[in-house]
């Protein structure tokens, strides 16, 4: 029990010097004041106490601390004196102090205090926020008659009020229409378009924002955009992983993404597509190739590996993803033991592993729209009994041609004809009696010949037809289903406990037969409307995409060690609303983009100055922030402002030019053609990735590998990233382009191709001392062009 003790205390420890709110005026909440300090299981999981394990005692359940009626817990609510937790913290005895003196901590009597009092008041339990289901709260009153009517600036505007803050100024309407451009579709926007919105935005700002909106959010390169947001989440890449790391074909998924968001497909059934797609009832082939999201886990190629082994890490691995994208919790964390913080038992884990142990993962052939392989296959069919029917007329006649053949004669006919020739009649194929039908002289006449050889080329045309598409990689279910087991301490060669599926009891209810529940119905779950994670979840990573930090900072744990929301009533809010609004992503992007707190300047102006010594890191949103562009971005706007870009969308991935000496850095040295044509300057969503060499001009701006789930990308500056738009290859061949525009359109164009905005005197005399290429070099190096004012 002392052990068990110490523990808790160490967390107090952690969590007071993290900043935990310590005010013994106010009256103690215990979701934020305390909840966070009583992680469960901690005893269990550095092996503290089998006796307080055995006992249940834990301190995130008030039945857990107070040994409910029973007694005999180390709380008793209302009474402080008489608990032994406050026994210990106030304990002069070194054997009973908590904490003990060897960890050389200790609490203050501040410290202290919080903890008798919040036992004083009743040791009240309360469950923590994000494990509640949101519920739509009031909006606030608007802090004045200048104040935003828009909802989403009520909440934010009335936050700032109570720290004495104001709302910044719009940016000027060159900064919105780049801004909005580079968030929704990732491009900049055309020196003509920004003329065409500023003139707008004289005569109706409101009317010509909306406008701008709805024709972004329309664009096919909308779904691009946010299809490389998702495809962060879901670990894509093009290659399988490990030391070999071949190459996959899954770009058919990464093109379902992509038209899945340009149709605005309810955020609901984009889950449940892509977590059981093939479960659907008469599942399309579209719905199936969803289900490549959990495709995209790495595969081990190497020799001599225990392929049980690595399966089972695939399954891991996709356990710890759903949890993370979709409810925002550590779930991987219990793989091997209970959660150390967070209410999740290493169970529930296996019982949400048991959703993944049940699949076959093949690979399946993606038609053309519109294909009707059914007649495809009837009709190449027929052509082949046609076909065979003529070899058999001709059967008698072959064989005495054959026979009179002598051995250098035979030989004198080359090609393949003396190929098939060499082989024993009986043993030859199909394809081998269609060449000497088509090829030995003097068997057919020119008219048979010729009805024959139309033949085999529409056999040819129709067989390439039906094998000669792409493949992707899918999730099929068994149809015996795999026994699944907890493992003791992670290691699948330790089975214990047989356990069903299931899903994490502090949530939602779930509502399942344990003999026949599958994905689908995990996915059905997870997208309730009374589920507390997944609404919330989700718009904080959107909200983080416009900001740079989510509402919870902390976008991937929402568990009781995360972030607290700086605006939890409007995080709620936006759940609700997304919710209520049938799922659409388009609708919350409107919703968001439309208001005035994303439309403020990110400029730090001279009327900002005490803000930054109340809210430095700007969490509370006085002003917009600059946000520096993804790695894909930073290409995609080299190529828009040299003129270069090609729109081309869908299709398997392209090869532009790396640095020599790249692919020579795995394991095995894989090819990298340079793509031609069009290809070499499509957008960085379709450049290959190999997971273990990926390009040096997507990493050095952090662009993910695809080895994890990515929920946020880290933003550094290096001289690297420099370097590299002056001097790598595909740059430099942007600049030279750049230049061209310099030398035909002028100077004043090539620089708002690159910023969106008209360059002044001391920028342009500046400018006007360089020759046309080092021009050209330093405009697509700007912090201003690669960067979301």
């Amino acid at each position: 029990m002392k052990k068990f003790l110490n523990v808790l205390v160490v967390l107090l420890l952690l969590q007071f010097s993290q900043g935990q709110r310590l005010d013994a005026e106010d009256t103690v909440d215990f979701s934020q004041d305390i909840l966070p300090l009583l992680a469960e299981n901690c005893f269990a999981c550095h092996g503290f106490d089998a006796e307080a394990r055995e006992a249940d005692l834990r301190l995130d359940t008030l039945d857990g601390a107070t040994g409910g009626d029973a007694g005999g817990g180390v709380v008793v609510a209302g009474d402080a004196g008489s608990s032994e937790l406050v026994d210990r913290l106030w304990s002069d005895d070194p054997d009973l102090v908590m904490p003990p003196p060897e960890t050389g901590k200790s609490l203050s009597k501040t410290q202290r205090d919080l903890i008798s009092k919040w036992i004083d008041e009743g040791a009240s339990y309360d469950s923590h926020w994000a494990f509640v289901a949101p519920k739509r709260p009031e909006l606030p009153a608007s802090i004045n008659a200048a104040g935003s009517e828009h909802p989403i600036d009520r909440f934010v505007q009335h936050r700032l009020a109570a720290i004495g803050l104001d709302a910044a100024p719009s940016a000027d309407p060159s900064t919105l229409i780049r801004r909005v451009s580079l968030d929704l579709i990732g491009l900049p926007p055309e020196p003509q378009e920004v003329a065409d919105f500023v003139k707008d935005w004289a005569v109706d700002s409101e009317k010509a924002w909306e406008r701008l909106v709805d024709r972004l959010l329309e664009s096919e390169h909308y779904g691009e955009r946010w299809g490389r947001w998702w495809l962060d989440q879901a670990r894509y890449a093009d290659s399988n992983g490990y030391s070999i790391d071949a190459p996959r074909s899954i770009w058919k998924y990464r093109d379902w993404v992509v038209d899945a968001l340009n149709r605005d497909l309810p955020f609901d059934q984009f889950t449940i597509e892509q977590l059981a797609g093939d479960l659907l009832p008469n599942a399309t082939t579209s719905q199936k190739v969803a289900t490549g999201f959990h495709r995209n886990t790495q595969i081990n190629q190497e020799g001599g590996i225990d392929k049980e082994q690595f399966r089972i890490d695939s399954v891991f691995d996709r356990v710890g993803t759903t949890g993370t994208v979709w409810l925002g919790l550590t779930v991987g964390c219990a793989q091997c033991h209970d959660h150390k913080f967070d209410p999740i038992s290493q169970k529930e884990f296996y019982q949400l592993f048991a959703f993944f142990n049940n699949q076959d993962e093949p690979s399946i052939k993606v038609y053309p729209p519109g294909t009707d392989l059914d007649a495809l296959t009837a009709r190449r069919d027929d052509l082949k009994d046609q076909m065979n029917k003529r070899f058999k007329d001709v059967e008698k006649t072959l064989q005495k041609w054959e026979e009179g053949l002598g051995e250098t004669q035979k030989k004198d006919l080359g090609g393949n004809l003396t190929k098939v020739l060499a082989k024993e009649a009986s043993k030859r194929s199909f394809d081998d009696k269609a060449i000497l039908l088509t090829e030995a002289p003097d068997l057919l006449n020119d008219n048979q010949r010729k009805s024959f050889q139309a033949l085999r080329d529409e056999y040819a045309d129709v067989n390439r037809k039906i094998n000669d598409v792409p493949t992707t990689m899918v999730f099929s279910e068994r149809k015996e289903p795999r026994k699944t087991t907890v493992y003791v301490k992670g290691d699948f060669t330790r089975p214990s406990e047989e356990v069903a599926p299931g899903t994490l009891s502090i949530l939602h209810e779930f509502d399942g037969d344990h003999d026949s529940v599958n994905r689908l119905d995990l996915a059905r779950w997870i997208v309730e409307p009374n589920n507390p994670m997944t609404a919330r979840v989700v718009v904080n990573r959107v909200w983080q995409q416009y900001f740079g930090v989510g509402i919870v900072a902390t976008e991937n744990d929402f568990g009781l060690v995360g972030a607290r929301p700086t605006h939890p009533e409007l995080l709620d809010w936006l759940a609700v609303e997304w919710v209520q609004s049938g799922w659409s992503l388009k609708k919350i992007h409107r919703l968001i983009v439309s208001s005035h707190t994303y439309q403020q300047t990110s400029q730090m102006l001279p009327s900002m100055s005490a803000a930054l010594g109340v809210d430095a890191d700007n969490r509370y949103l006085w002003r917009q922030n600059r946000l520096r562009l993804d790695a894909e971005l930073v290409r995609d706007v080299a190529l828009t402002a040299s003129g270069l870009l090609s729109r081309k969308k869908g299709g398997p991935p392209v090869y532009p030019p790396i640095p020599d000496g790249v692919m020579g850095q795995g394991q095995v040295r894989r090819s990298w053609s340079v793509s031609k044509g069009e290809d070499r300057y499509r957008r960085g969503l379709y450049t290959f990735v190999y997971r273990g060499t990926p390009p040096p001009s997507l990493k050095v701006f952090d662009a993910p590998e695809g080895f994890s789930s990515c929920t946020r990308r880290t933003r550094s500056n290096t001289p690297l990233q420099s370097l590299t738009l002056m001097n790598d290859s595909a740059f430099f061949e942007f600049a030279e382009n750049l230049a061209q525009i310099v030398e035909k359109e002028g100077l004043e164009t090539a620089f708002q191709r690159c910023t969106s905005r008209q360059p002044n005197e001391t920028e342009l005399s500046l400018l006007r001392g360089l020759d046309k290429l080092t021009v050209a070099r330093a405009l697509l190096n700007l912090d201003e062009t690669i960067t979301r004012e």
